[in-house]
């Protein structure tokens, strides 16, 4: 058997894919029976979809493996807190089981500023589990920006 660890590190493979495209490197794995029914990456930029969010996308593949929307007894691995869509779309997926890696403080809804997860409103709920591999999640997302903001810079100075 898997540990959660495993999949978080398959989860990281996929965020790795997004950057190689130029994307945010944010991957997400679904699994269920210890099998992994789906994976996938941000495709923002390459869609020019604002819904092409790793967690949205892995959802959507799921449901097609499994013919149903509703996604019981599956487990989300994800490399980044999921935003408001995506926590949305879990609820509506009902996921029972969510485990993150970084936290996102300026839009993460799982737990950071606020969690949709667990709105005692809505008619399903998931656990949810931050900070698995934290370190290395983040690790790619600041390094992703750093690159970015550098790359800006030096663009700036050789249109000077």
């Amino acid at each position: 058997m898997e540990t959660d660890e495993y999949y978080m590190k398959i989860a990281i493979e996929e965020a790795q894919k997004a950057e190689q495209l130029g994307e945010v490197p944010i991957g997400a794995v679904i699994v269920k029976n210890h099998q992994i029914i789906a994976r996938a990456h941000n495709l923002r930029e390459t869609m020019q979809q604002p819904t092409a969010h790793a967690e949205h996308l892995a959802i959507e593949r799921a449901a097609d493996v499994l013919g149903s929307w509703r996604l019981e007894d599956c487990t989300l691995f994800v490399t980044l807190e999921p935003c408001v869509m995506c926590a949305g779309t879990i609820v509506m997926s009902r996921i029972p089981s969510i485990k993150y890696g970084a936290a996102d403080p300026k839009g993460g809804c799982s737990g950071s500023l606020m969690n949709l997860l667990n709105q005692p409103n809505f008619n399903h709920r998931a656990q949810v589990e931050s900070g698995l591999l934290e370190a290395e999640c983040g690790n790619l997302l600041r390094k992703f920006f750093k690159n970015l903001r550098e790359k800006k810079k030096s663009d700036k100075r050789a249109i000077q």
